[in-house]
């Protein structure tokens, strides 16, 4: 991609700066858009931090954040940015900018995919600087020299393309959390609120069904053993590969994102211990911050597992857990972890030493406990959800397969290798109804 160092983004952009202080934050309110926060073009509000109106009206006196305003990541990930969709109302978090369309020429939609192409991810990447971590100067950003581009019609349909995508990606995503809001809930009627099939014909007893079984978690895991992390180049050492799941990798793939980011190489030995099988569940027990508990979970789902397709491990600072299938079931496991670590019960054995968090497992082992139900009740939990969570599962894996196609166009009609000039392009709902409203 040939720049022009006569075409800058100030050009055609205003960029402002975000302000330069940590907001206070809460659970509920208006999302606060940090760096993590700012995907390959879409805003991640997965676990968002939130600010109060008051806040927000502070934190946006410079500008207030508009539908297709873009932000842009300053620290890692440097580069990032994401368009504010219909309906997003946001605060800009530290280390970002906002950078709002003057109008003359350069679409949003489509400046949106020109930033996020391979070659000005790899130009923005060379213009931060910082010893540890790249850092992208506000005035860089405003010099920042951009390749020639086509005429406002072609830019709307290669806008209109990758935007057909990303939209069904969303639409998968929006399906993806209504499953997983419910089994979340099935659980929560049965195992929280004890009212499962046949409740009414139970006695209970201090509010727990009186037949139902307590043990330790040391009673129904099976096997456990931490992670590895192996070697980056093959060696004869370190000669077997292997992918690896981490802790920073957990959320995404139970919100349905699904990647295989990290393959790395490992002793046959170690890799054998640590091979991850299907109803294994990830531990994170290691790393962690003051506003992030350590006890992040993951089931390995048969469809998940499949995904791999090779050897796949949890990494250094994780545990596997292999839980006893006579005591407990995989998906009643499932909801109880998640559940354990929603509710912050999982930071009771987090300790901070030496500016890192870690988790006393063997004392979560020993002394955390656990209320079973019976084996059928489980086993009719299992059959129920499980339905559900393959096709949540089948969902992410598609969404995979479109992202992966979306990123194989993405640089060919940012290039002009692939025209459009002649096609008759149908353009995406969200797009016709932006051009209703103009």
């Amino acid at each position: 991609m040939k720049l022009n160092k006569n075409k800058i983004l100030d050009d055609f952009y205003t960029v402002i700066d975000c302000e330069h202080k940590t907001a206070p934050t809460q659970e509920v309110g208006i999302p606060l858009i940090r760096t993590p926060n700012i995907g390959k073009g879409i805003l991640i509000l997965d676990n968002v931090k939130r600010v109060t109106d008051k806040i927000y009206d502070i934190w946006t006196k410079r500008a207030k954040p508009f539908e297709d305003d873009l932000i842009m990541a300053r620290e890692a990930p440097v580069g990032n940015v994401a368009i504010i969709q219909k309906g997003e109302k946001v605060c800009l978090g530290q280390r970002t900018v906002l950078i709002r369309n003057k109008n003359v020429g350069l679409l949003p939609k489509y400046f949106n995919y020109l930033l996020n192409s391979e070659a000005m991810n790899a130009y923005l990447n060379i213009l931060s600087n910082g010893a540890t971590v790249g850092h992208l100067n506000v005035s860089d950003i405003r010099k920042l020299a951009l390749p020639e581009f086509p005429t406002v019609d072609i830019q709307e349909k290669i806008a209109a393309i990758l935007i057909t995508y990303d939209d069904l990606i969303q639409n998968n995503k929006k399906r993806i959390a209504l499953l997983e809001n419910m089994t979340e809930e099935i659980y929560r009627e049965w195992f929280v609120r004890f009212r499962f099939p046949g409740f009414q014909k139970v006695k209970f007893e201090k509010g727990i069904p009186k037949e139902w079984d307590k043990k330790t978690f040391r009673e129904i895991v099976s096997y456990y053993i931490g992670g590895g992390w192996g070697e980056e180049s093959q060696t004869s050492i370190f000669n077997e590969g292997a992918y690896v799941i981490r802790g920073t990798d957990i959320p995404g793939l139970n919100s349905g994102v699904i990647s295989r980011d990290v393959y790395r190489y490992h002793k046959p030995s170690n890799l054998e211990s640590r091979k991850l099988k299907v109803n294994d569940f990830i531990f994170e027990v290691s790393g962690g911050s003051k506003d992030q508990l350590l006890g992040r979970n993951l089931h390995i789902t048969e469809n998940l597992h499949h995904y791999f397709e090779e050897n796949v491990m949890c990494a250094s600072f994780c545990k596997q857990i292999r839980f006893n299938l006579d005591l407990v079931s995989p998906y009643f496991m499932r909801y109880y972890l998640k559940l354990y670590y929603d509710c912050d019960l999982v930071g009771i054995y987090q300790v901070q030493s030496t500016g890192i968090s870690n988790y006393q497992f063997e004392s979560f082992l020993n002394y955390q406990t656990i209320v079973l139900p019976p084996k059928e009740l489980r086993e009719k939990f299992d059959q129920l959800v499980k339905p559900l969570i393959n096709e949540k599962d089948n969902l992410a894996l598609a969404n995979s397969k479109l992202l992966q196609s979306r990123n194989m166009l993405l640089p060919r009609l940012i290039s002009g290798k692939l025209s459009v000039e002649d096609l008759d392009i149908q353009f995406p709902p969200s797009m016709l109804e932006e051009e209703e409203v103009a």
